[in-house]
């Protein structure tokens, strides 16, 4: 088989079983709290826990690059009904 085409298969193969995954809420994500903004942020769906573990340090550099303060990390296994919620908005 050609690689280009078996690498494309693996990939969307990983994307469907990701995307099944999140529907049935068996998905990882990564829950971000800050304080300043005081926000929540959602990252996902991940397939693993690993996955999800080794993408946390981008989006901690991204938040501190943009000046958010005040971030604390989960990786938790569930399916968020938002992925970005401003709670100085909610007040």
């Amino acid at each position: 088989m050609n690689p280009i085409l078996s690498s494309k298969i693996l990939v969307k193969t990983d994307e469907i079983w990701t995307n099944t995954l999140d529907f049935l809420g068996k998905a990882w994500w990564v829950e971000v709290l800050t304080t300043q903004p005081r926000c929540t942020y959602y990252f996902g769906p991940f397939r693993g826990v690993e996955l999800a573990n080794r993408a946390v340090s981008g989006y901690v550099e991204d938040l501190e690059s943009e000046s958010a303060q005040g971030i604390k990390i989960q990786v938790k296994r569930f399916r968020p009904d938002r992925i970005t919620i401003e709670h100085d908005l909610e007040d």
